[in-house]
């Protein structure tokens, strides 16, 4: 494709996107008026539901199918580094030599490490609750776990994190949204409907239906692609080297 026809492609759907947006702008609620019509039924269904934190009641009950778009997206994203990136016949595989880490900066990062990692499984836990959920901890953890990484060296982070272990774990978390999906099918409802088990007691970590599971899955599938995902990158800029040592 030459850059012509990129640019022109480019045009068409930059203008399509402004004729569909000016042409909602003019029917939106006035900006700092007194009527919210989209987050009042947001609030109602939440509250119906018994789910505290609203945006997680959007992203895993209301709106659920487009979360599992959006993880989709970021297992695909993976799935594609882990193919472009996987080692060649050409390259081979060479041992990091130790690394040479400040004791302060080890101390830091080590005593940082497990406070990180609880952090980022609360906020997975308590999504329905309060602000987070699985998509920002699960990036949180991924992360807490590379600071050995910083802290000690990369033959360290090896050992706790095996990769096969977290592929499986990024495909076990998709799966398992697709399978509370089909659950809601199975009760009689529709694909993804919270309707699956009982909404529980509000403001309590088994409150919200299959939300909190919902939740989780995310957590999980996210905190494993983004180990895989770093953890590619890593080994070519660590331990990957054409044959010829360039």
């Amino acid at each position: 494709m030459s850059r012509r026809l990129r640019m022109w492609i480019l045009a068409v759907g930059a203008l399509g996107f402004a004729a569909l947006f000016c042409a909602a702008c003019p029917r939106l609620p006035a900006f700092g008026g007194d009527s919210h019509p989209y987050g009042e039924r947001a609030v109602r269904a939440a509250l119906a539901h018994r789910t505290a934190n609203v945006v997680a009641a959007v992203n895993f009950d209301q709106r659920a199918f487009d979360t599992l778009g959006e993880e989709s997206i970021l297992f695909a994203s993976v799935l594609g580094t882990v193919v472009l990136l996987r080692q060649t016949r050409e390259e081979r595989e060479v041992p990091p030599a130790p690394a040479r880490v400040p004791l302060p900066v080890r101390r830091y990062a080590l005593l940082l490490l497990p406070v990180a990692l609880v952090v980022g499984l609360y906020v997975v836990a308590h999504g329905q609750l309060s602000p987070g959920g699985g998509f920002q901890g699960g990036v949180v953890v991924a992360t807490a776990l590379h600071l050995l990484y910083i802290g000690a060296d990369y033959r360290a982070l090896e050992r706790v994190r095996p990769v096969g272990v977290y592929e499986i774990g990024d495909a076990a978390g998709e799966g398992a949204y697709l399978v509370l999906g089909l659950a809601g099918l199975v009760a009689g409802s529709s694909f993804l409907a919270n309707t699956v088990i009982g909404y529980g007691t509000f403001n309590t970590l088994a409150s919200g239906g299959i939300v909190p599971l919902l939740n989780m899955t995310v957590g999980m599938e996210v905190a494993c692609a983004v180990v895989v995902l770093l953890a590619r990158f890593l080994d070519q800029a660590v331990e990957i080297e054409e044959e010829s040592g360039r």
